[in-house]
């Protein structure tokens, strides 16, 4: 036999669930999660539902105070019901239905329906009677501010002396119906399997990310860039506050190796001046837990960390898990890496691709002390303030490895969190979000037209249970083809589809300056990559000419912190519009009255006509509602309704961001 007979009552389609409760649903501390099963029974009589919802242990293991959340029926399909529950902390919540026979509402359904059909009291006896042993059964439990009306509504019940309206009024009454539904009688209660709720600070689902190289800031010496300090690069970090970011990304500050250095541009041979990729690790220098001694010290880099905080950002390192020839771990350990038969340890092969500075890891043959040894390394750097680690192609490491690893530091650090850079194939990205990776890299990048923009933004939304997206405009690996070619009205419409859809956006330097040369026709290289050169930027001159995009880039950022709306991903809506180069959607916050409406064309050539045909509900309105609607970019005020026209020249403003005022106008009187 299988299944579960124990089940007295039906529950079936919990939600949300991870691969049937294998692994933890997520949320952040603050957000709103709405739960959703079908209950059901034999019969006729009523059947209820509750989440109880128990938060993670206190402090000293004493055991916490489960919460119940009350489901209520929603939707068109009969026996679906809902709540929402809001954890209030960080750590390992869990989540349960139960459904409950309720023969308060059985009660209350029949007399209800007996009197209308016109049935007398002497028909109704046994009702009575059974209505007043509820109201006594209530009464034992609830608080004694209640009891007295409980006993009042039985001994009515019990009347025979009263119209048989009197005797029932005082237990139908809406006062004492309020007492009825927080005191309930539950019987034949049964429970779902109990699922994990793995709740992480509010920075696991929003902030805005800037990723720069400390060693490009630099001066200029004749002409020639020198290779720049955490203390020079420090000097950076408050433009970079300045245009609203989160969370400044760093890429490897480790040691680059010697031995098949690459040169400028991914060529083979460097010249005595190259200064390498840093994602070629290790050097007579060190390792992973060394810092380039040309960016400075250990301390120079908690200094920079310091200094990021006091500008109320934090700082995120780049976790990547290889090695160059030169690193200690090949002289140490061989045994982590993969010997060819000749003899020689195999380097990195992305065929036709070759990374001949670059030895991956095997995590089959030591896995024990190549695992001690990364978790070493990571707690290393949280020792030097880092609570963010952006993760290097974890899509090449062992997924039992990463579960591993990320659970047991959450054992210890909750508040830690880690981005998967992992541009690949859609199971994989999948099962990295629900082994335990906080955020995930995506394919916005590549996703260019309406419709797919729309497409892959609901999917986003509906995985937002476990999987929750980092919209990257550009990367140093990837510099688009609209890029190349849509001139400085597609850096704003990125920009804006990246920073609106999402919650988590990220910008890598270079983007405000719309750096957009590629490499050759068809590549997404940047021409001079800044991974294998240095590549200062003259910031001062950008702002004095105008050629900027940070006064953008800083609306966009200060429109996102004024807007609970925008740092949601469930709420995420796409809304028809007669024209395809038109993308329509919304956001609105569980929390407040907050809702913002975009509107932002595709196309960075023409302007765009078209007319919207707003879902109306899921902004909170009804379908002939007219509101008001503020311009975040431009200050404009508009009077819209469900029908709406639009126009977009991209060369001015290829986006509405809309403050949607939902309050009802006040109606004009005659005359």
């Amino acid at each position: 036999m299988t299944g579960r007979p124990d089940l007295r009552l039906g529950i079936t389609d919990v939600a949300p669930v991870v691969s049937c409760g294998s692994f933890s649903t997520r949320a952040v501390v603050g957000e709103h999660l709405p739960i959703t099963a079908t209950v059901f029974r034999e019969g006729h009589d009523a059947v209820a539902a509750t989440v109880v919802f128990t938060p993670p242990a206190e402090p000293g293991g004493q055991t916490p105070r489960p919460l119940q959340h009350r489901m209520t029926p929603f939707g068109p399909e009969p026996d679906r019901w809902t709540t929402t529950v809001v954890p209030d902390r960080e750590g390992l919540w869990t989540y349960q239905v139960e459904a409950w026979d309720d023969p308060l509402s059985t009660w209350h359904h029949d007399v209800e329906v007996k009197v209308e059909a016109g049935q007398g009291a002497e028909e109704l006896a046994n009702d009575l009677e059974a209505g007043a042993r509820l109201m006594e059964e209530v009464a034992t439990s609830a608080p004694d501010e209640h009891r007295d009306a409980l006993k009042a509504a039985a001994a009515a019940l019990r009347d025979e002396s009263l119209e048989l309206t009197a005797r029932i009024a005082p237990a139908l009454s809406p006062s004492l119906q309020r007492v009825l539904a927080a005191h309930p009688v539950r019987r034949l209660v049964t429970g779902s399997p109990v699922y994990e709720l793995w709740v992480d600070r509010p920075r696991a689902l929003y902030g805005s990310w800037y990723e720069f190289f400390p060693r490009s800031e630099g001066p200029v010496v004749g002409g020639t860039p020198t290779h720049g300090t955490f203390a020079q690069a420090a000097e950076r970090l408050p433009a970079i506050a300045e245009m609203g970011f989160d969370v400044v990304y760093l890429p490897p500050i480790h040691p680059i190796g010697h031995t098949n250095r690459k040169g400028k541009n991914n060529t083979l041979v460097a010249q005595p001046d190259d200064v390498g990729s840093p994602w070629a690790i290790g050097s007579e220098e060190g390792g992973h837990d060394a810092v380039h001694p040309q960016l400075g010290s250990l301390q120079d880099f908690q200094d920079f960390v310091w200094h990021a905080g006091e500008l109320g950002m934090e700082v995120a390192l780049d976790l990547a898990l290889q090695a160059t020839p030169d690193h200690p771990w090949v002289t140490a350990h061989p045994e982590w890496f993969t010997t060819k038969p000749d003899g020689t340890i195999a380097y990195a092969e992305n065929p036709p691709k070759k990374y001949q500075d670059i030895y991956p890891l095997n995590f089959d043959n030591d896995p024990e002390g190549l695992y001690a040894e990364v978790l070493r390394v990571v707690r290393h750097w949280m020792a030097a303030g880092v609570r963010i680690f952006r993760v290097d192609n974890p899509h090449t490491k062992p997924l039992n490895f990463w579960h591993w690893i990320i659970w047991e530091i959450k054992k210890t650090d909750p508040d830690v969190l880690f981005l998967a850079e992992a541009f690949t194939r859609p199971a994989m990205m999948h099962q990295l979000a629900k082994i335990g990776f906080t955020q995930s890299y995506t394919y916005f990048t590549w996703r260019t037209e309406a419709w797919e923009l729309a497409e892959y933004g609901r999917e986003l939304a509906e995985h937002a249970h476990y999987m929750r997206p980092n919209f990257f405009v550009n990367t140093p690996d990837i510099l688009h083809e609209s890029l190349q070619v849509g001139g400085p009205p597609m850096f704003k419409i990125r920009a804006v589809l990246a920073s609106m859809m999402s919650p988590t956006w990220g910008v890598y330097s270079g983007y405000e300056l719309f750096e957009h040369v590629g490499l050759r026709p068809g590549s997404e290289e940047y021409l001079d990559t800044e991974k294998f050169q240095l590549r200062p930027r003259d910031w001062a001159a950008a702002e004095a000419s105008g050629r900027t995009l940070a006064p953008y880039l800083r609306r966009l950022n200060e429109i996102r912190r004024a807007h609970p709306a925008l740092q949601q991903l469930r709420t995420l809506r796409f809304h028809p519009v007669d024209n395809p180069n038109l993308l329509c959607f919304s956001k609105t916050d569980p929390g407040s009255d907050d809702a913002v409406l975009v509107v932002v064309s595709v196309n960075s050539n023409s302007t765009q006509i078209g007319t919207t045909s707003l879902d109306m509900p899921a902004l909170g309105l009804d379908w002939s509602d007219r509101f008001a609607v503020t311009d975040e970019i431009t200050g404009a005020h508009y009077d819209w309704g469900q029908q709406n026209y639009v126009e977009l020249d991209p060369h001015r403003e290829p986006a509405h961001v809309l403050t949607v005022h939902r309050s009802r106008p006040t109606p004009i009187p005659p005359g």
